[in-house]
């Protein structure tokens, strides 16, 4: 059974297919079996967020069409599939200069850049939310998550989202059109998301942390009773 699991762990996948994410459902997979409750959280949070961000992705390309038009692409829908390869297949951006994470998270919003910044932007944050989930989008019993680093993702899209809202030319323009408060009508929806995905990764801090405090738990709560540790 030992050899079986391992074997099993061996050949699960560390990546979700492009397909699973757009659709934001996943099929059920015998591999499945081989994921805690902790691991599948964090399995569908990752593809939700994910495809969070291609929402925003879509939404971003349509409110500043002159961004998909510096790729050079055909229309906005190649634009947006380059760039989801890009998250999906760990590829940097050649604009980018080789950042990833929060280094090109900082470049894609800065006057120092030129090339397209809606791609850049969200490649970034899909770029940092892998980074922080150990370099993986599906997770199983061997793999582990740091709470903290969960944690710090976060916090980084609380203030990519305001470096979205704030981020100005010279000219005073944002640098990307997004949320709207005007006489014109209301719309907020791109907050909307990036809340969404703060609470998925924030109820998946909760979940580590209490996993990883109930051992302690157990541990402690064996020394008082006295009860002796199965050791199989």
């Amino acid at each position: 059974m030992v050899v079986l699991l391992g074997l099993g762990l061996g050949a699960c996948a560390s990546h979700q297919d492009h397909q699973s994410i757009v659709d934001n459902r996943s099929p059920i997979k015998p591999s499945e079996f081989l994921q805690s409750h902790a691991d599948r959280m964090a399995t569908i949070g990752m593809r939700n967020n994910l495809n969070s961000l291609y929402r925003l992705l879509d939404k971003l390309y349509q409110r500043n069409p002159r961004e998909w038009r510096k790729t050079g692409l055909a229309d906005r829908q190649a634009a947006a599939q380059a760039v989801h390869r890009a998250i999906e297949e760990n590829r940097p951006l050649a604009e980018l200069g080789g950042r990833t994470d929060v280094a090109a998270l900082g470049y894609a919003l800065s006057a120092d850049y030129q090339g397209d910044r809606v791609g850049a932007f969200i490649y970034a944050l899909g770029s940092m939310l892998i980074a922080a989930h150990g370099g993986r989008t599906e997770f199983y019993l061997i793999d582990s998550l740091d709470a903290q680093f969960i944690h710090n993702a976060a916090r980084n899209i609380e203030i990519a989202a305001w470096m979205l809202a704030n981020r100005r030319d010279e000219a005073g323009n944002p640098w990307l059109l997004s949320n709207e408060i005007s006489a014109d009508g209301r719309n907020l929806s791109y907050a909307v998301e990036f809340g969404k995905m703060v609470a998925r990764l924030d109820l998946l801090t909760d979940v580590l942390d209490e996993r990883y405090r109930r051992i302690g738990v157990n541990y402690a709560q064996g020394l008082l009773f006295l009860n002796f540790l199965p050791v199989q």
